[in-house]
């Protein structure tokens, strides 16, 4: 039996059950580059390739030392704000009690806005899904020396389905490093091919889950049996490199961070850009909507 949600205007299918009594793997029902493969933009048809069948493309230096340097110090301000700091789309760390992420950072900065609307960003953006794209999400992500906790295994859409409501994974990330990315200091983990594989969790969403999931996942985590599975076929790809560089995956990739117990912090400015084919309907698997400053309801286009 399919299930279906429910909007003031359609029905729309729920193609990846989730939230369920039980763990139910699904095989992908949609395309993992929905643009044509000589589409132009910044990406060629080998990079497109290559990321059709790994899930991700890292790239070397998307953005210059000159660019690191205007969005760190831009980084630093909002995080040492005191404004920015009392705003609820300010989420603190549990043990230190600094801030950890600074949610829809390109409303809040015009520095960052501009980032979002950089052809290197979002050009690659509409290369991937096929269509004009608007951003679901936008946030920095700070990850200082000596204890910053990292996020467990996930996927996004697995989260995005259930809480947010997008239907189809038509849906990309890009996360652009600020600072070094060394292979002690909790960087990104992805499981190669995994976008091909939607895991349906078990256990209900807890009303306003999200206010303990952005801190700590728990509603939305795969099982041990579930993650040796994936990771015994695909295998784990850790990501380093210098500021400036990039990694782009798709919003399926079984991904993950560990804690940053080392001197040297970790901060990155992550954007997520879907489809304006693919906008959020009611969640599929939530008592009710998370925030918009979480998961947007304005689908202008990014221009």
């Amino acid at each position: 039996m399919t299930a279906t949600t429910e909007t003031p205007a359609t029905t729309v299918t729920d193609l990846y059950p989730t939230r369920g009594a039980t763990e139910v793997a699904t095989p992908r029902q949609d395309p993992v580059v929905w643009g044509a493969p000589d589409a132009p933009g910044p990406f060629g048809p080998s990079d497109l390739q290559s990321f059709e069948r790994d899930g991700f493309f890292a790239i070397d230096q998307l953005i210059t030392p000159d660019e690191v340097a205007v969005y760190r110090e831009e980084l630093d301000r909002l995080v040492t704000s005191p404004e920015i700091r009392a705003d609820e789309r300010s989420i603190v760390e549990p043990r230190s009690k600094e801030i950890r992420s600074v949610f829809e950072v390109h409303k809040i900065s015009e520095v960052f806005a501009r980032l979002v609307r950089d052809e290197r960003v979002v050009g690659r953006a509409r290369q991937i899904l096929g269509s004009d794209v608007y951003v679901h999400q936008s946030r920095i992500n700070v990850k200082p020396g000596f204890g910053a906790s990292g996020f467990y295994w996930h996927s996004d859409f697995e989260t995005w389905h259930a809480e947010d409501g997008l239907p189809r994974m038509r849906t990309v990330s890009v996360s652009i490093a600020l600072t070094e990315n060394h292979d002690t200091n909790g960087g990104l983990m992805i499981m190669p091919g995994s976008h091909r594989t939607f895991l349906g969790c078990a256990g209900e969403t807890p009303k306003d889950n999200y206010k303990k999931s952005l801190q700590m996942q728990d509603a939305g985590t795969p099982s041990d049996e579930g993650l040796t599975k994936m990771a015994s076929e695909y295998g784990i790809k850790l990501f380093t490199g210098k500021a400036g560089s990039a990694t782009w995956f798709d919003c399926n990739c079984m991904h993950g961070s560990g804690d940053n117990i080392t001197p040297f912090p970790r901060s990155n400015v992550f954007i997520v850009f879907n489809s304006v084919e693919n906008a959020a309907v009611e969640p599929f698997a939530a008592p009710v909507r998370r925030p918009e400053f979480i998961g947007a309801r304005d689908f202008t286009p990014v221009r």
